[in-house]
C-alpha cells in the first residue's frame, strides 16, 4: 500500500480483539492474531453503484470496516468522487494459481514466498480483487508441487494475513493420488488452516500421455526428477489406485465436520458430480463437458469456470466456452485461475458480447462466489457487509479499468487522485 493510501487509512490496532470479518462457510473464525482497526469512515459519491440486482446512481458510505447508509456526512470522512465510474461489490476470486508464476517466474528459478505473495497482493489490489484463495496444488508429483513447497505457501500466507491489503485464503488443490499427504491435510483441517478444498486427479491424463515427451515435459522439469525417475514415480503412485476413493472420503469426512467448503476439479461425467455431491463436495469447478455441467446445474451446484476462458473467447484446453455456459445459466462463478486481470475484465466482455447484462455478470466474480463460498458477510453492497469495493472506468476503446480497491473499508488502490475530496 502506497503511503498515501497509508496516510488515509488511520489504523488503530486493538489488541484485545480479533478481526470477526474472517469468515468460512458461513462460521466465525479467528485470523492470526490480526486485530480490529478502527479506520476512517469513507464517502463513494456519485457513482453508477450496483445493489440488489441493479444500477442506481447513488452514494455509498463506509465506517468502521463495513457498508452504511450513504448521504450521511460523518466529521473526517474521505470523500471520493465517483462520478463516471462503476461502483461495484469487491471480486472474490475462489481459485487463482496466478501466483505460482511469482514464485517461480523460470524453470529452476525459485523466489521468497513472502517476496512473491506481497507481489500477488498488490495484483489482487489493482484488480479489484478484495477476497483471494490462493490456490495450492499439492501432488504426487513433487517438486514445486510437493510437499515443502505448500507448506511453504501455507505458512506465508499466515504470517502475512495482518500485512495485506486482500483478505488472503488457502485454497488447497489436493491431488487425490497422493495418499501419503492425508495425515497432513486432516490434521490442517481440524486445525482451521485450510479454507476451501479441492479434489484434483490428473493421474489419468498422466498414464494417458506418460509416453509422449511434448506432454510430459512441463510435469517432470516441475518434479525436479530425471525422465526415467519421474515415469518410475508414476508406476509406483499409480499402483495405490484401489486406495484412492477411500482417501476422498475420508478427507471430505472431515472437510464436512469442520465447514471447510469443497470442489471437485474437472468433473467428467454426471455420475463422477453425483459422487462427490454426495460426500459434501457441492462445488463443481470447470466440469469439462456440457452434460456434466447441466448435471451440476440441475442439483443447484455452484459451477465455477474460468475467467481468461471469456476473456479469450473460448477454452484453450476444448473445455466448454465459459461465455456460452454463462449465458445459459450454466455458470455461477468465473475464478482467475492462472490470469488475475481476467476477473475485471470478464463481467465487461460478457455484457458487451450480450451475453448477460452487466449486473449478472458482475454477480460472477461477488456474490455467486460469495454463495458458493458460504461467505455471508460480502459479495453485495448492502448496508452491514463487509466494506469491499471496487470502483471500474468503462471507456472504449479500452479495457475497463479498476480506478479504486477498498477492502474491509480500506483504501488499497487508487490510480487517480484527483477523486480524493
Amino acid at each position: 500500500m502506497s503511503m498515501l493510501l497509508r496516510r488515509f487509512n488511520e489504523d488503530i490496532d486493538n489488541p484485545d480483539r480479533n478481526d470477526p470479518m474472517n469468515m468460512n462457510a458461513g462460521h466465525l473464525q479467528t485470523r492470526a492474531n490480526r486485530p480490529l482497526r478502527t479506520m476512517r469512515p469513507i464517502e463513494v459519491t456519485g457513482g453508477h453503484v450496483l445493489a440488489a440486482g441493479s444500477f442506481a446512481e447513488a452514494d455509498v458510505g463506509l465506517d468502521k470496516g463495513l457498508i452504511s447508509a450513504g448521504n450521511d456526512s460523518r466529521p473526517g470522512a474521505l470523500h471520493i468522487d465517483a462520478r463516471g465510474l462503476y461502483v461495484l461489490p469487491g471480486i472474490i476470486d475462489i481459485h487463482g494459481d496466478g501466483f505460482e508464476r511469482l514464485v517461480h517466474p523460470r524453470p529452476h528459478v525459485n523466489v521468497d514466498p513472502a517476496i512473491a505473495l506481497l507481489e500477488a497482493d498488490r495484483q489482487f489490489a489493482a484488480n479489484g480483487i478484495t477476497t483471494a484463495y490462493h490456490s495450492v496444488t499439492w501432488s504426487w508429483e513433487g517438486g514445486v508441487r510437493g510437499a515443502d513447497a505448500a507448506l511453504a505457501i501455507l505458512e506465508t500466507i499466515e504470517e502475512l494475513r495482518a500485512h495485506l491489503a486482500t483478505d488472503t485464503r488457502y485454497h488447497l488443490r489436493h491431488e487425490t493420488f497422493n495418499l501419503d499427504a492425508e495425515p497432513v491435510i486432516l490434521d490442517w483441517i481440524a486445525n482451521g488452516r485450510i479454507n476451501c478444498l479441492a479434489f484434483n486427479d490428473h493421474m489419468a491424463g498422466t498414464i494417458k500421455q506418460r509416453h509422449r515427451p511434448d506432454k510430459m515435459a512441463g510435469m517432470i522439469a516441475r518434479s525436479g526428477l530425471t525422465s526415467s525417475e519421474f515415469h518410475a514415480l508414476i508406476e509406483k503412485v499409480y499402483a495405490r489406485i484401489d486406495e484412492v476413493s477411500a482417501s476422498i472420503e475420508r478427507l471430505a469426512a472431515a472437510a464436512r465436520h469442520a465447514h471447510v467448503p469443497m470442489l471437485s476439479h474437472d468433473d467428467m461425467s454426471p455420475q463422477q458430480r453425483d459422487w462427490y455431491r454426495d460426500l459434501g463436495c457441492t462445488i463443481a469447478e470447470f466440469p469439462i463437458n456440457e452434460d456434466t455441467t447441466r448435471a451440476a446445474a440441475s442439483a443447484g451446484d455452484p459451477i465455477v469456470f474460468g475467467a481468461p476462458n471469456v476473456m479469450r473467447g473460448g477454452s484453450h484446453t476444448g473445455c466448454p466456452s465459459a461465455g456460452e455456459m454463462a449465458a445459459l445459466g450454466l455458470c455461477t462463478v468465473l475464478a482467475s485461475d492462472y490470469y488475475y486481470p481476467a476477473l475485471p475484465t470478464a463481467p465487461f466482455r460478457l455484457a458487451a458480447q450480450g451475453l448477460l447484462p452487466l449486473a449478472k455478470a458482475w454477480a460472477l466474480v461477488s456474490s455467486g462466489p460469495a454463495d458458493a463460498l458460504g461467505l455471508v458477510d460480502r459479495g453485495r453492497i448492502e448496508e452491514g457487509l463487509r466494506a469491499d469495493l471496487v470502483l471500474v472506468e468503462d471507456r472504449s476503446p479500452l479495457p475497463p479499468q479498476v480506478v479504486c480497491t477498498i477492502t474491509g473499508g480500506r483504501l488499497v488502490h487508487l490510480s487517480d487522485s484527483s477523486r480524493l475530496g
